[in-house]
């Protein structure tokens, strides 16, 4: 996926200009927030649960190599494959030559975010691979030829209107040319097109939400099922799969997973938990004959010894996203890359750099609610205000707000004259906007005007006023 994290200012007045958009958020917003709040308050233990959670994956990154090597023993014991990739561009190499290998053309796809940053399906395209996303959110993408918009519900920024409009322009060649409108005839349509789709598949591939190192298996959660489908049907199953998500035992995953559903989507569990362990044996009815992982650095190797290591606990359930106040009003394209909302505000930056992606962490109001919600505690503010001093200190994306915040700090180390000049500045405007109020527009705060009016001071500040009365009461 490219990345458009430069224009997130362009990228974001575009979508709150987008009726259908705002349309489809607010619409899906209310249904995140409510559900993680009832399956939060029917677990009264939930937060005892997150301190379990977090030891354990705090315990795993200490001793990352050590579980990776014994995840990878376990597989190969188990008849499968690992393969290791640094970046993207070995990942991706790595996955096109098992296909090329195997000898299939067609290939089904689970969704995976790890896929999405690597950029699988444009690799496997320039390969002359056949790709079809069989989550119905991704398909629904795949179709608008668009990236995904959340983590969790790829598809959330569609109306139900436009994914119509999208199954007819389609789905004529699959001799279904009616218009469908209602939610339960559109994956029924789906449902048609994709059963063909799953039967035709040669290679399948899917990500994990977790990998358990004392067995070898890949933890994968669905409410679809089109995971299984997708790791058993073809006769090879490739899993991409990020390094964190590793895990010591079974148990270990178990307990995270209470906190999984919870969090994405306000179920107790999801309707599919599949755990793949190896191809198929000889006892099995089903499953791959070619079992293989690719495992995913990417530079979280590097961030284990930096201040932004907490963000490797990040577990993918969506809630900073569902409960972010900018998300909400500009959706995740806006944000320009795989990772939207407050999480992809501190991993963008890492993993392409702060000099196109500054103004991720500088639209965030520091209100705390995604480090409230999220399941691992991941101080999300902390590391984006990291990012803008980190900014600060480079010089990068200042401008006239980098001279304005030099010179408030010139000011603020001088307290005398920072009284003086917060009293005169007070006064004259409290003086030019008595009569109506507010001001409609003013100079050096058109980004606030230009919505909104910007209420008038009081013609004596607060700090003057605070003084006169301590001394009349001397």
């Amino acid at each position: 996926m490219k990345v458009r994290s430069a224009a997130f200012k362009e990228n974001a007045r575009a979508a709150l200009g987008d009726e259908a958009l705002q349309a489809a958020l607010a619409k899906a917003k209310g249904g995140f927030v409510d559900k993680r709040r009832i399956a939060v308050e029917g677990l009264p233990e939930f937060d005892a649960i997150r301190d379990v959670a977090i030891e354990i994956k705090e315990h795993t990154l200490s001793h990352l190599d050590y579980y990776l090597e014994q995840y990878e023993s376990q597989v190969i014991a188990s008849g499968g494959q690992v393969h290791w990739a640094r970046t993207p561009k070995e990942a991706c190499e790595a996955v096109v030559a098992i296909c090329r290998q195997a000898g299939g053309r067609r290939i089904i796809k689970g969704k995976s975010m790890v896929g999405e940053e690597i950029g699988i399906n444009e690799a496997l395209g320039a390969a002359e691979f056949e790709v079809m996303e069989t989550d119905l959110g991704e398909y629904i993408i795949q179709l608008a030829e668009e990236p995904p918009s959340h983590i969790i519900a790829p598809a959330v920024h569609k109306t139900r209107d436009q994914i119509s409009d999208l199954f007819q322009a389609h789905h004529g060649k699959y001799g279904l040319t009616e218009r469908v409108t209602e939610v339960a005839t559109i994956v029924n349509e789906a449902r048609q097109v994709l059963r063909d789709i799953f039967i035709a598949g040669e290679i399948g591939i899917t990500g994990a939400n977790f990998l358990i190192a004392d067995t070898g298996s890949n933890v994968l959660v669905t409410n679809e099922g089109n995971g299984d489908l997708t790791s058993t049907l073809p006769r090879v199953h490739i899993v991409t799969a990020s390094i964190e998500k590793v895990v010591p035992t079974l148990e270990d995953a178990t307990t995270i997973l209470r906190l999984l559903g919870r969090s994405a989507t306000g179920q107790e569990i999801t309707s599919y938990t599949t755990f793949s362990t190896g191809p198929r044996r000889a006892e099995d009815l089903d499953g791959p004959e070619e079992y293989h992982v690719v495992l995913v650095d990417n530079g979280r190797s590097e961030l284990l010894a930096t201040e932004y290591r907490h963000m490797l606990r990040c577990i993918r359930c969506g809630a900073c996203l569902n409960h972010c106040p900018v998300y909400g009003a500009i959706g995740g394209h806006a944000y320009g890359w795989v990772y939207p909302g407050p999480m992809g505000s501190v991993l963008t930056p890492l993993m392409v750099g702060l000099t196109d992606t500054v103004d991720l962490p500088n639209a965030c109001t520091l209100n705390g609610r995604c480090r409230d919600v999220c399941p691992m505690r991941i101080p999300l503010p902390d590391m984006l205000r990291a990012h803008r001093e980190r900014a600060h200190a480079q010089g990068i994306g200042g401008g006239l707000f980098g001279i304005g915040l030099s010179l408030w700090a010139w000011l603020a180390k001088r307290p005398s004259l920072y009284r003086l000049a917060a009293d005169r500045f007070s006064a004259f405007l409290g003086a030019r906007g008595r009569k109506a109020g507010a001001f409609r527009s003013l100079p050096f705060a058109g980004a606030w005007t230009a919505s909104r009016d910007l209420p008038a001071p009081a013609r004596v500040s607060f700090a003057r006023q605070w003084r006169r009365r301590q001394a009349e009461n001397k």
